[in-house]
Parts: structure tokens; C-alpha cells; sequence
């Protein structure tokens, strides 16, 4: 298992930029910022066609280096094509993935790579399948605070309903994969722990991967990576600076009521059984109907140009990701199957 690749799974806006920059500062482990290659080519995948067919094949990781070329966090190397094409195994989007992530841990000498793609939660029989000594830190942070990180990024729904839905499918995907494969593969770290206690937490991650504690792990915000991120995107702007226990529990000053109900009528179930404490305990079923769609719909669109605005004028990749996403159109509209 010393060697074997790592995954950072669960919610986006639950800490895993964090817990990237942190593990990236081990001298063993590599985390680079992730392409989200499957976030964006796993539905895709079957429309390349028979991916033993070496042009076919070498279709997908050409276009997978597309995406690479377009990244809003920029990798420090030039991935060879040719060789991701010779040394991926198997033959397929996660064999073509891992053989980017091996070429940049050998650009980092370090002994084995990490993966931040939080939606690798959907994928992690098939990561097994090919690795079976992969493991999976399934980070868990409290929704109310997710909603209210989520209103403020780029990268998340904006309505605290929508991201309610989608935490409480989410966390349901990393229940039932820590009951089926077991603490030895999934380690459920929840966000508030980590900010608590976190050399306490950090020495429980590394025991889980089988790695010694490092000191450097705590000072991650003086690393490169983290100094690059935080200067790209204010929503990575914690990543340069100390953990900070304080950061939890701001549902209470920056959701209303209405929206802590909405939120907790969603996720009670899920919460309960991730031992967050609801501040309605009687809460009902929140409200389904066409009016409430649309309400939230266009909540969503507002804040959601609020957030392209401010972004537009503060992030230094701000058309980049506009770029990864004209990209992506692209390829959906062109990539088709094949007769």
C-alpha cells in the first residue's frame, strides 16, 4: 500500500483544497490541483468507442490534454502524450488519468500521488479495481456551512436547497462505500475535527495511509502550491494561510432561518447519521412544488452573476475557467460515437 495513489472524495466546499495543499507538503506525497478528468469526460468515455484501438484511444488523451492545456491551476509540467498513450493501463479514461498523475509525481520525486477530484466518490469501485490498495479520505463538513461557502464560489451551486441536494446524495455515496469497503479503504474526516485538532486528525490520515507524521505538513501555507492558489481564486485564498478553527459554524450569521429550515429538511437524515445537530429538530419536508423550483432557480441564476462578477474582477483565472468550460462545450458538441 506505500505507493499506492490516494483519493480526496465527498463534497466540493468541504475542505478538500485544504486538505490537498496539506497532504501535497508531505515529502512523500504529490497532490496536484486536479483536471477533473472524470467530472468531465466520464460521460463522454463511450463515445471514443473501443478504446483498445489505439487511435481511439489516443483521441481521448489528446483531448484529455486539452483540458490539461486549459486548467485554471495551471500543472507545472508538459505531460507527454505519447507516453500516456504506451504506459496507461488499462486502456481507458482511469488508466489515461493515472498516467498524467504518474508523470507528475516522477516531475516531483516523491513516492506516490494524490487525487483532489471530490467526484472520484462516484468512481471508487472502478479506482479499486485497478488499484486495489488505493484508499479514500471521504472529508465531511456540516451542509449549513458548505451553503454558505457554496454561495460565494465559482465552482458550486448557489442556492442553499441545490446544495443541500447534492450533499445529501453525496455523503449517502460515501456511507454506503465506508459500510461496503470498510475503515481500512475509507476514512470519514470531518472538516470541524481537522480545524479543532489537527495535528490530532493529520496523525490519524497518516496512519490511515500508512505514512509517518510529518511536521511539514502543519506549515503547508508557506508552500508553493498553496501561495499559487490562493493567488489564483479567492475561493482558494485559506489555502496560504493557517488552519483556522474559527471557520465553522457561520451558517448561524450568514443563512436565514428560512434557509437553515430548507437546508435541514433536505439533509436531517443524512445529518443525523453524521452526528451534526439540527437546529430544527421538528423540521418537515421542505417544499417540492413548481413555485418553490422556480424560486429557487432564479435565486440561483442571481447569485450566480453575482458571483461571475466579482470573480471577473478579482480572479487571475477567471478566463481560463471560462476557457475550460468553452473547451468542454466543444468536445460535447463534436465528440460522437463512432460507427
Amino acid at each position: 500500500m506505500a505507493d499506492a495513489p490516494l483519493f480526496i472524495i465527498g463534497t466540493e466546499r468541504s475542505g478538500s483544497n485544504l486538505m490537498r495543499v496539506i497532504l501535497n507538503a508531505h515529502p512523500r506525497i504529490a497532490v496536484p490541483h486536479p483536471p477533473h478528468f472524470f467530472k468531465y469526460f466520464a460521460h463522454l468515455e463511450r463515445r471514443y468507442g473501443d478504446l483498445e484501438d489505439e487511435r481511439r484511444f489516443r483521441a481521448l488523451v489528446l483531448d484529455m490534454q486539452r483540458l490539461l492545456r486549459v486548467h485554471i491551476y495551471p500543472w507545472e509540467i508538459a505531460v507527454d502524450t505519447d507516453r500516456v498513450v504506451r504506459e496507461a493501463n488499462p486502456r481507458d479514461l482511469l488508466g489515461a488519468t493515472c498516467a498524467f498523475y504518474d508523470q507528475y509525481l516522477e516531475h516531483t520525486r516523491k513516492a506516490r500521488w494524490g487525487c483532489k477530484s471530490t467526484f472520484m466518490v462516484h468512481h471508487a469501485d472502478r479506482v479499486l479495481a485497478r488499484d486495489p490498495e488505493a484508499r479514500f479520505i471521504w472529508l465531511v463538513r456540516d451542509p449549513r456551512d458548505v451553503a454558505v461557502s457554496s454561495r460565494k464560489s465559482v465552482f458550486s451551486p448557489f442556492d442553499p436547497v441545490r446544495t443541500a441536494a447534492l450533499w445529501t446524495a453525496q455523503q449517502a455515496e460515501g456511507l454506503a462505500l465506508e459500510e461496503r469497503l470498510g475503515a481500512q479503504v475509507v476514512l470519514r474526516l470531518r472538516y470541524e475535527d481537522l480545524l479543532s485538532a489537527p495535528d490530532l486528525q493529520l496523525r490519524r490520515v497518516c496512519r490511515f495511509l500508512g505514512e509517518d507524521h510529518a511536521d511539514s505538513m502543519t506549515s503547508f501555507h508557506e508552500t508553493g502550491a498553496a501561495r499559487k492558489g490562493a493567488s489564483l481564486s479567492r475561493d482558494w485564498q485559506k489555502t496560504a494561510s493557517p488552519i483556522q478553527a474559527s471557520n465553522q459554524g457561520k451558517y448561524r450569521e450568514e443563512l436565514s432561518d428560512e434557509e437553515i429550515r430548507d437546508v435541514e429538511a433536505i439533509a436531517a437524515a443524512t445529518m443525523r447519521r453524521l452526528d451534526y445537530e439540527l437546529e430544527y429538530p421538528d423540521v418537515g419536508v421542505a417544499p417540492t412544488g413548481l413555485r418553490a423550483r422556480v424560486v429557487h432557480r432564479l435565486r440561483d441564476e442571481i447569485w450566480h452573476a453575482q458571483v461571475e462578477l466579482r470573480s471577473l474582477r478579482t480572479d487571475k483565472n477567471h478566463w481560463r475557467r471560462w476557457g475550460r468550460a468553452a473547451t468542454m462545450s466543444w468536445l460535447e458538441l463534436t465528440t460522437r460515437m463512432p460507427r
